[in-house]
């Protein structure tokens, strides 16, 4: 483990495998570096495999005031940390991150968008949702804001669900609960706009799963329409955590999107 200081002061925690050329991996909402942990085996043959824990969760530190800008500054000075020109995989909330921070560094070589929350419009998400989450983080009943979030939410099907609280990583998110309700904020105050992107100079692959809500892909469609250079990925009967319950396959595609 190593830190990088991000543009504000605050040390974020990495972690370095295999050899090659530099691949960042940021996770989403409620997870750390280890959400990656599945599909290290098959990207560190191939990369230098670089994994973080974001903010305010694991080694990292964090700030009295929260804002998605200084998430994509921590990416970005991660990135011109590592020398070179890097890859840059993000996923959900940390692929949202990751697109924003294609926009700070000139060192990201190509970028892959795992079903990035860009919005959540079509979702449950509601005034009501968020003021039953900011109870249970108001009560510290961490175990019912993971089960509101993955069950309510995301609407995660009860099997995967029971196998991630029994998985090692359930005591992780536990205590990162705290982060879910500032990070489903910013998702919903945060807009797409094209203009924005349009001198980005970079390949863009942006992954759905197979079987994942009707949503994401009106977020891929919408970023397809937005990004000068993209294509989209379908991982055939997958939803929103392949690199977990499919890890061959999502090590596949991102090796023949990189290989390219």
């Amino acid at each position: 483990m190593e830190f990088i200081t991000s543009r504000d002061g605050t040390p974020i925690a990495c972690w370095r495998h295999g050899s090659g050329t530099p691949l960042l991996l940021v996770h989403g909402t409620s997870g750390d570096h280890s959400a990656w942990t599945p599909v290290l085996a098959g990207l560190q043959q191939h990369f230098t495999v670089w994994t973080m824990d974001r903010r305010g969760r694991g080694h990292s530190g964090d700030a009295a005031r929260y804002a998605l800008e200084r998430e994509s500054e921590d990416i970005a000075a991660v990135v011109d940390a590592l020398g070179g020109n890097a890859h840059l995989l993000g996923h959900s909330f940390g692929g949202l991150c990751a697109l924003e921070a294609s926009l700070l560094t000139a060192n990201i070589n190509k970028l892959i968008l795992y079903e990035p929350s860009i919005s959540l419009t079509g979702s449950s998400w509601s005034a009501e949702l968020e003021t039953r989450l900011q109870t249970l983080l108001e009560q510290d009943d961490r175990e019912q804001s993971l089960l509101l979030f993955f069950r309510d939410l995301l609407k995660t099907p009860g099997q995967e669900l029971a196998a991630l609280r029994a998985g090692p990583s359930w005591p992780i998110r536990l205590g990162a609960a705290h982060t879910i309700l500032r990070e489903l904020q910013s998702i919903d105050r945060y807009a797409f706009t094209a203009q924005r992107f349009q001198t980005l100079q970079r390949s863009v692959l942006l992954l759905v799963g197979g079987d994942s809500h009707p949503r994401r892909y009106v977020t891929a469609e919408k970023l397809q329409q937005g990004l000068p250079d993209n294509r989209i990925g379908i991982l055939p009967g997958q939803q929103h955590s392949a690199m977990r319950t499919a890890p061959d396959l999502f090590v596949q595609h991102v090796l023949e999107f990189l290989a390219q």
